[in-house]
């Protein structure tokens, strides 16, 4: 097999300990000319879904490559770690939903095996750090080219754990979404796909809040609340000049209906 020569690293491990290093480190010990693209290690600590939403949202911009995603509060009991196949790359981590999002984005789960050969691992595995001593070594070796199937057994992609379809429900000139992610600048991206606000008028209200369906930050006055398609093309709220997440008062889960104004 050819291999991969990119690895990409999505966790919550933050950046003020050595733990993205560590999973660095592994890496360029057994596969020393792959580079490691880092997508964010700052997902809120536990938090699967938004993972899962950065990583499915990342993974198309970047090359064919050999995906690690590491959010995973269940380390160290019975959950699985697999690694799964698609049309455009590997992905390599937990079994509890995290990869599933990112592999629809990657065209589809092809095929996927239970991490359990132990020659993969480190010598010594830790139970709660299975980024560094399992999820690392096997990327590494699968972006060498290893076959997937020397990373353990066949398993049926139809048993993999799934996270809950987020609730979207579009009618004439309303539609209501769960908030699937905030961003930094406090931006609240629904679930909803941009093609939803098609069948809204120029004047919307968010959760009551007046508001206008635009394309940019700059089409509503500093303070004003503007509902746009994003640029994972998804339904956004944004505050020009704010932030949107502080003005609704939510949070990711919520549900937030946005309908014509009067």
């Amino acid at each position: 097999m050819a291999g991969y020569p990119w690895i990409s690293l999505t966790t919550d491990y933050g950046l003020s300990d050595g733990f993205v290093a560590a999973c660095h480190g592994v890496i360029a010990r057994l596969a020393p000319a792959v580079r490691v693209i880092d997508v964010t290690h700052l997902v809120k600590p536990a938090d699967v879904p938004r993972g899962a939403a950065v990583l499915a949202q990342t993974v198309g911009q970047l090359p064919p490559a050999v995906h690690v995603g590491v959010v995973d509060p269940g380390v160290g009991t019975a959950r699985r770690g697999i690694a799964l196949s698609t049309p455009n790359g590997l992905l390599v981590g937990p079994d509890n939903g995290l990869l599933i999002w990112a592999a629809t984005a990657l065209g589809g789960v092809t095929g996927a095996v239970e991490l359990a050969n132990p020659d993969w691992f480190a010598a010594d595995v830790s139970r709660t750090f299975h980024g560094r001593d399992v999820f690392a070594p096997v990327a590494a070796r699968l972006a060498l080219g290893a076959p997937l199937t020397d990373a353990g057994p066949e398993v049926d992609p139809q048993g993999l754990v799934r996270l809950p379809d987020p609730v979207v429900a579009v009618g004439a000139g309303w539609l209501e979404a769960e908030v699937l992610t905030i961003d930094r600048f406090g931006n609240v991206q629904l679930a909803a796909p941009a093609s939803a606000l098609a069948a809204l008028a120029r004047r919307v209200t968010v959760a009551d809040t007046p508001a206008v369906r635009g394309e940019t930050f700059g089409e509503v006055p500093p303070g004003g609340l503007v509902v746009y398609g994003d640029s994972a093309d998804r339904v956004a709220v944004a505050v020009n000049g704010g932030r949107a997440a502080v003005v609704l008062s939510v949070t990711p889960g919520d549900v937030l209906r946005v309908v014509d104004a009067e």
